[in-house]
């Protein structure tokens, strides 16, 4: 079973979002906890990919058109932290 630990800022900005996106983050923390990050790379319509550039380390999936999940993995923890939800906006 894996952990999930959300910034302060991505409670905050889950608070304020529209249910739909609620949703679709609950279904993605679901996913994390139970079968772990690595299958989310086996649905498609999550679209999880690596980043570069500042954000390398970091992998991104998708809970909408728009809106996106940036996590990263511990090495040797079993622990996902979610650093950000947002509306694709990658800026640091």
């Amino acid at each position: 079973m894996w952990s999930i630990v959300e910034a302060k800022d991505v409670v905050k900005t889950i608070a304020k979002a529209e249910a739909r996106i609620v949703d679709e983050y609950e279904f993605w923390k679901a996913i994390v906890r139970i079968s772990g990050p690595d299958s989310l790379r086996a649905l498609r319509g999550m679209s999880d990919e690596a980043l570069s550039g500042q954000w390398k380390g970091f992998r991104s999936s998708r809970l909408s058109g728009q809106w996106r999940v940036i996590y990263r993995v511990a090495n040797n923890e079993v622990a996902v932290y979610v650093v950000r939800v947002s509306a694709h906006d990658y800026r640091r």
